[in-house]
């Protein structure tokens, strides 16, 4: 089996690159491949390598992630996060290949304390958030094989994530402040790997089961219990850390450019009960990180 990946080098993509090895032959790109373009700021050059390749599996984790920049940039994220996956499920759809896209949960206005459903409206709050809605619908749209996954609080041990700044941050000062009134499931860019390779497994033989999903860790917290964890995990390994108290902020002690949504929260009954499996909670990950980072 031909698979296609794009976004090779992100934290996802770079886990993609392992789970979905065993799957088939696996062409990984990024922005900067030349043999054929992996670009999303050239949406009829992607396009076109769908055309030349003809994957049965075609696997987006390519993105504009830099969310306050993009109140800056819309243009430049609609390009990306809009333009670029409609011109690819466009494609996917001529060569009749499964389209597998991630998403997020700024799709949602983020009020509220309930998991959000995949069926709930939508309602962004940014250019992020209103771009990344653009290029689902653009997919569900154009190519009738297709996998959204919806995930937020998305780390790696690969390259700078929370838990890193974190642990920076807590040996050279006395005093963190951190938001505690947003609350989401930190999840690790290997459980989402993992997970859509097994979905694709299972959309091979069961086509019925295209569509929109959501996919993060079990679980809830706040990214000020979050850090508490981190700290709490790292001193137990041994780290020697400066940092005394951790003190819960509001969101309104950091502004941005772009507005961050209060509950991140997505039910994944349908992702579960649809590919057997059971997402494990987010702890569980956050341990296995900081033994691999420390």
């Amino acid at each position: 089996m031909e698979i296609l990946l794009f976004g090779k080098n992100g934290q996802v993509g770079w886990e993609l690159q392992r789970a979905l090895a065993p799957l088939g032959n696996v062409t990984a790109l990024d922005s900067r491949s030349t043999h054929y373009c992996g670009d999303f700021a050239d949406p009829q050059g992607v396009a076109e390598t769908v055309r030349r390749l003809k994957p049965q599996v075609i696997v987006n984790a390519a993105a504009y992630t830099a969310v306050d920049k993009a109140e800056s940039e819309p243009e430049q994220a609609q390009v990306v996060n809009a333009a670029a996956v409609t011109e690819i499920a466009k494609a996917a759809e001529e060569v009749g290949a499964w389209f597998v896209h991630y998403s997020t949960d700024y799709v949602f206005n983020g009020e509220g304390a309930t998991p959000w459903r995949e069926d709930d409206a939508t309602g962004p709050l940014s250019v992020y958030g209103r771009t990344k809605l653009e290029g689902e619908q653009g997919i569900q749209q154009h190519c009738s094989r297709h996998l959204i996954f919806r995930t937020s609080w998305v780390y790696a041990s690969r390259g700078n994530n929370f838990a890193r700044t974190m642990l920076k941050l807590a040996k050279d000062r006395d005093t963190l402040s951190v938001i505690d009134d947003q609350f989401g499931a930190p999840t690790g860019a290997d459980l989402i790997a993992d997970c859509t390779a097994h979905a694709i497994r299972t959309a091979l033989t069961q086509q019925n089961v295209a569509g929109v999903y959501h996919l993060i860790a079990a679980g809830e917290t706040t990214w000020h219990a979050y850090a508490s964890k981190v700290i709490a995990l790292a001193r137990e390994q041994g780290a020697e850390l400066k940092v005394a108290e951790i003190k819960a902020v509001a969101t309104t002690a950091f502004p941005t450019p772009a507005t961050r949504p209060s509950n991140s929260r997505l039910n994944t009954d349908k992702f579960q009960q649809t590919f057997g499996l059971m997402l494990p909670n987010w702890q569980i990950g956050v341990e296995r990180l900081l033994t691999e980072i420390l």
